[in-house]
């Protein structure tokens, strides 16, 4: 049986079911400078870097603030919401907790932020990630290929040796600049299909082999 020699995995609807309460809290932010945000814009920033998601909701949004300061304003919106209720998407701990017996090494690679992906780590299986990445540690976010490239280097493997899972356009492309054989499991927005990349509609059932 052949294994990846790393999982690389993105977070927010891929792992977790936090677009939702992403996309609401954008929502609210923009409504309260009395502008308009509709599911047309709010996909279209889906796996966005924060900053620049932020920047979006300042031009786009009407939201009159300083892009660090809206990123905060949605990370308070968004970790309140994950206290209620964190609900992870189908199969995701399932593979993850496999993975960790077999021995693989797993990365969450997550343009959100260290303090909510922290909150999301802590409610993880034991032991299922040996390290993340996020948005405000790297110099470029998805879709450049620098947090894969970081991951990668995290646990010293070939990101070619690495498979990353990811849920957006953004991130895809971010996994395959990077060299990692990436797998899409679409869920808020459409992955459209192109050479070399394998697309799912759930990791509910799928194995580690299967993976590779």
């Amino acid at each position: 049986m052949t294994l990846p020699a790393a999982l690389l995995i993105d977070m927010d609807g891929t792992i977790v079911d936090s677009e939702p309460y992403w996309i609401s809290t954008e929502h609210e932010l923009v409504e309260s400078f009395g502008g308009t945000w509709s599911p047309a814009d709010a996909h279209s920033i889906v796996g966005f870097d924060l900053l620049d998601a932020a920047a979006e909701l300042r031009d786009r949004g009407g939201v009159d603030l300083d892009p660090s300061t809206i990123v905060d304003r949605l990370l308070d919106g968004v970790i309140a919401k994950c206290r209620i209720d964190l609900p992870w998407r189908p199969g995701a701990r399932e593979l993850l907790t496999e993975a960790r017996d077999a021995g693989v090494p797993c990365v969450l690679v997550t343009m959100s932020w260290r303090r909510f992906a922290d909150a999301v780590l802590a409610e993880a299986p034991d032991g299922v990630f040996v390290g993340s990445i996020t948005g405000d540690e790297v110099a470029n976010g998805k879709p450049a290929p620098d947090p894969y490239l970081a991951a990668a280097a995290l646990v010293d493997v070939d990101p070619a040796r690495c498979v990353a899972i990811e849920d957006s356009p953004t991130g895809v492309a971010s996994a395959m600049a990077a060299g990692c054989r990436t797998i899409a499991v679409p869920h808020v927005v459409d992955v459209e299909a192109r050479p070399g990349l394998t697309v799912l509609d759930t990791l509910d059932g799928v194995r580690l082999a299967d993976l590779w």
